[in-house]
């Protein structure tokens, strides 16, 4: 079935939207922010760690509700 004749509620999302996507994309903010908070050089990046790897994290839990 194309998306244009599907019903109303059930048109596929972008492809960009969905779960595995963005699964990986809040993994990579996760990480990133772990990095952020071990590297030994840039008091920013340190300062900043805590609300990147929070932010990765709720975008994890919110992107795991999104279809397949």
């Amino acid at each position: 079935m194309t998306p244009s004749t599907l019903p109303t509620g059930q048109r596929r999302w972008p492809r960009w939207l969905r779960r595995g996507p963005m699964e990986i994309v809040a993994c990579i903010v996760i990480t990133a922010g772990l990095v952020m908070m071990l590297q030994p050089v840039a008091m920013a990046l340190y300062t900043w760690s805590f609300v990147t790897t929070l932010f990765g994290t709720v975008l994890f839990m919110v992107v795991s509700k999104f279809p397949e």
